[in-house]
């Protein structure tokens, strides 16, 4: 059976997302999926540079993101999700 339940197309997120992707990132904080710590982006343990950054829960070591840059993007994954944003880079 198809799904009759009325949706946006994805344009509709891009007014919310400019609000918070245009703040200043050391002002986010993030929770961790998994043992619920929570605080500043400072805190988390980042490992990299290559094949890209990976930011890590202090607590437990869960993903908190992953940023990858590659000819003119930038791939952001957040938490240990299989799937991933590109955002031009240029």
């Amino acid at each position: 059976m198809a799904d009759t339940a009325a949706h946006l197309d994805g344009n509709s997120l891009a007014g919310p997302l400019s609000e918070i992707l245009a703040v200043e990132p050391t002002a986010a904080w993030w929770r961790c999926p998994e043992c619920a710590r929570s605080g500043p982006l400072a805190e988390l343990h980042v490992y990299g540079p290559e094949p890209g950054l990976t930011a890590r829960c202090p607590g437990c070591a869960h993903v908190a993101l992953r940023l990858v840059r590659e000819d003119g993007y930038a791939w952001l994954t957040m938490g240990s999700a299989a799937g991933a944003f590109r955002f031009p880079t240029a």
